[in-house]
């Protein structure tokens, strides 16, 4: 997607470095983010991406490179002036403070009138489902229900942008991803510019308009989230996101504009090359396969519409209630097993371990890699 227009821009990073001690957490990262926006900043432990959004809130000072909030600068300008509102893992209310009362913490700091509070908390209680809490005291609130008082603390002064630094990690599954999807409407509500930071691939896929993959502190993609997801731009993004098989291979030629021809174990296979890439032959590649483009069948027979069909065995077989995961090895391929996702196990017999099958894929489906 294009860049944003200048006037639309709430946050612009242009060229921005951290160094600790002679390791660069963070390198030369730039983007643009328009008003309005939900960005998630994904990564493993170590990417920079808590860096980054640390940087962005004025809790360290880049070593290089400039910041701009709402078109301006904010080097000279300290965190807790920066128009922010931050949401923590550890959420960081006030114990001996009501829900109420943490909710109007800030607005009490910026020197709010006194007589507009009241209303200001009751109407954010409502914004987060949570109408007639503001007296209860946070050890009696839920998990969840304290997730939504920090989330009416940091909006309720109406700031230009919101950080999320991992506030659900904490969360178990079926929590989390029901906070997921209110933040998301609370976002979208709102209409204020979000920054997330998480390393939950599905929370970034189900938050965000877009998604910046960070490794070793650069910028791997940024990209809406099926552009990030159908097109990973790198191989660490195609196996960071969705559980990926990958094959090595060696170029055989070209197979037309987009496509190649691959040597992978004793099979040629045909797959999608990256844009902009040249792919020369005899060049030693990884072919990316995901879990849930790969068909399972009983004969080549039920494949047939498929570009590339092999015989396999079935090594492993998991019920997971909305999918069975598969684990099949194919001789033709070499030593490599395949992963395979089946998300409709209620509707045919399932294979069992040692079962003969045969997979197939499309040639769209697999992706190359140059190592």
């Amino acid at each position: 997607m294009g860049a944003p227009a200048a006037a639309e821009i709430m946050v612009r990073v242009d060229n921005v470095s951290r160094v600790f001690d002679e390791v660069r957490a963070v390198d030369r990262v730039s983007f643009a983010l328009a008003r309005g926006r939900f960005l998630t900043i994904l990564g493993p432990s170590g990417s920079g991406k808590t860096t980054l959004l640390r940087m962005i809130a004025g809790f360290i000072v880049p070593t290089e490179g400039a910041i701009h909030i709402g078109g301006r600068s904010v080097a000279a300008v300290p965190a807790h002036l920066r128009s922010i509102g931050m949401v923590f893992q550890r959420l960081a209310l006030f114990p001996h403070m009501t829900a109420g009362e943490n909710i109007a913490y800030p607005l009490k700091m910026r020197r709010f009138p006194p007589r507009e509070i009241p209303d200001r908390v009751e109407r954010y209680l409502n914004l987060v489902r949570l109408p007639g809490y503001g007296g209860r005291r946070i050890h009696e609130l839920s998990g969840g229900q304290q997730q939504r008082i920090a989330i009416a603390r940091a909006l309720v002064f109406e700031p230009d942008l919101l950080l999320l630094d991992e506030p659900l990690a904490a969360l178990d599954r079926k929590l989390r991803e029901d906070m997921q999807l209110e933040f998301r409407r609370i976002q979208q509500e709102l209409g204020v510019t979000t920054i997330n930071v998480t390393h939950d691939q599905r929370e970034a896929l189900v938050m965000s308009d877009e998604i910046m993959v960070m490794e070793a502190g650069r910028v791997e993609q940024m990209a809406r989230p099926v552009e990030t997801y159908q097109n990973p731009a790198t191989r660490f993004v195609a196996g960071f996101i969705g559980v990926t098989n990958f094959l090595p291979g060696v170029i055989a030629g070209r197979d037309g504009a987009d496509l190649a021809r691959i040597r992978v174990g004793s099979r040629e296979l045909s797959g999608r090359c990256p844009a902009g890439v040249a792919l020369a032959g005899g060049r030693e590649v990884d072919c990316a396969l995901r879990a849930e483009q790969i068909r399972l069948a009983l004969s080549a027979e039920g494949l047939r519409e498929l570009d590339a069909t092999l015989p396999a065995t079935v090594t492993e077989a998991f019920f997971e209630g909305d999918r069975i995961v598969y684990g099949v090895e194919c001789p033709e391929l070499g030593a490599a097993p395949l992963r395979i996702f089946d998300y409709d196990p209620l509707h045919r017999s399932p294979y069992s371990k040692g079962d003969h099958v045969h997979v197939g894929w499309n040639a769209s489906d697999l992706m190359i890699f140059p190592r």
